[in-house]
């Protein structure tokens, strides 16, 4: 996959469609289980798709305005929107890869097909590598999804236009993070567009800031691999350990059950949040946390 970034981006994104395409073709024609966190003012609809993605569908409560992030399938996202009998026209892009950005299109052309649906708005970084983009955000940019707010996050290293989408709603609280593949439930994405600098800055400088009981919705299900790679990292994180062991004796849908995570919980298990703990550095044999983000992931890399 790394290869593909040496490469015009269309023919990129036609081989990042082929690929995920036959990969996942048996999936297809199974049953894939939606599963929903209910909250006072939001609703958080987690869908499969392809071969272990996930879209989002976020809907305020109170106005049923809906939002969706990632729709790589929209066919499956509009059949559960008409489902919860939600007004979707929102989608959130977190980057221009096939895998999360590939529905893009679709979408909207059935937005232009049926135009008593109301019109569609697409956000997404600035890059033109994002289709159907019409609003263009950075950091600390704001909208709204009905009553819920959202602020962007820039978090720029898997690619250069990554954005993670913070949403709060309600008096009590209550809060979400769409993270795509900057932050995955024990583990972050590869440093395919960026620098170690940049995913330190994600991670322990915006991600890491939020309130740590933010739950967290990340763009795949790796829960698995990841614990596994942490626990060899720190093996005495009594935490990881139990995390790993609901993992390992969990089907797909049990792992898939495991996200959303919290950001609480992935500063105690994620040792990419933790690069300044002293054994995780010496697992790398690094002294500062910078080198350590840098070592930690040439090692997953390798794991």
């Amino acid at each position: 996959m790394a290869l593909l970034s040496f490469l015009p981006h269309r023919l990129s994104q036609r081989l990042t469609a082929l690929y995920f395409t036959v990969s996942s073709f048996s999936l297809q024609r199974r049953p894939r289980t939606t599963q929903t966190t209910a909250m006072a003012s939001m609703t958080v609809t987690k869908i499969p798709a392809l071969k272990d993605n996930f879209m989002y569908l976020v809907v305020c409560n109170a106005t049923r305005q809906a939002a969706v992030v990632d729709p790589v399938e929209p066919a499956r996202v509009l059949e559960v929107a008409r489902e919860q009998g939600c007004k979707l026209n929102q989608l959130l892009t977190t980057h221009h890869h096939w895998d999360h950005a590939g529905g893009n299109e679709a979408l909207c052309e059935q937005y232009r097909q049926h135009a008593d649906w109301g019109q569609l708005t697409v956000y997404g970084g600035d890059d033109e590598r994002i289709p159907g983009l019409t609003n263009r955000v950075g950091q600390d940019d704001t909208f709204a999804i009905g009553q819920l707010r959202v602020r962007c996050l820039a978090t720029p290293c898997h690619t250069t236009s990554h954005v993670c989408y913070y949403v709060e709603g309600g008096d009590r609280g209550e809060r979400a993070v769409f993270t795509g593949d900057t932050l995955f439930l024990a583990g972050c994405g590869r440093f395919f567009e960026g620098t170690p600098d940049q995913m330190y800055d994600a991670l322990i400088g915006k991600l890491s800031a939020l309130p740590d009981d933010t739950r967290v919705y990340c763009g795949h299900e790796y829960a698995l691999q990841n614990l596994r790679f942490g626990h060899q990292v720190e093996p005495d994180n009594a935490d990881t350990r139990a995390l790993l062991e609901r993992a390992q004796a969990a089907d797909l849908e049990g792992r898939r059950a495991l996200v959303p995570s919290t950001i609480g919980q992935e500063k105690r298990i994620n040792v990419f949040m933790r690069v300044h703990q002293p054994a995780v550095q010496a697992y790398v044999g690094k002294g500062t946390p910078l080198e350590t983000m840098q070592a930690l992931r040439a090692a997953k890399d390798k794991f």
